[in-house]
């Protein structure tokens, strides 16, 4: 399996937050969507980022609204998952599965 297959945290939170918003995943409600699911600040700026990786992995794409005169003209570019992107997120919940199956909870040190 290669390293592009593998997502790094932020990724998979935009990619599970691109579910979580469906046909309303735009710039602005992606990461607002974020800092509420996250509970922590998030910059624009990293979600732009993040999303031009994504989509040059083949995760995601990007489509122009329609412009809107609240926005001064300009259209929203909204995004979406492409197939790739929700196979990506199974083989992260797989993975993450087989990493926390036999935890026990609470965690704590082992005592050996």
């Amino acid at each position: 399996m290669g390293k592009r297959e593998y997502l790094g945290e932020f990724e998979l939170v935009v990619l599970l937050t691109l579910l979580h918003l469906g046909d309303e995943a735009y710039g602005m409600t992606i990461r607002l969507e974020i800092e509420e699911r996250t509970e922590r600040p998030v910059s624009i700026g990293a979600v732009y980022t993040t999303l031009r990786r994504l989509e040059r992995k083949g995760l995601v794409a990007s489509e122009l609204g329609e412009p809107s005169p609240s926005r001064g003209g300009r259209a929203k570019k909204f995004f979406s998952l492409e197939p790739a992107g929700v196979e990506a997120l199974e083989r992260s919940r797989a993975m993450f599965a087989r990493l926390w199956a036999g935890v026990p909870a609470p965690l704590g040190p082992r005592a050996d």
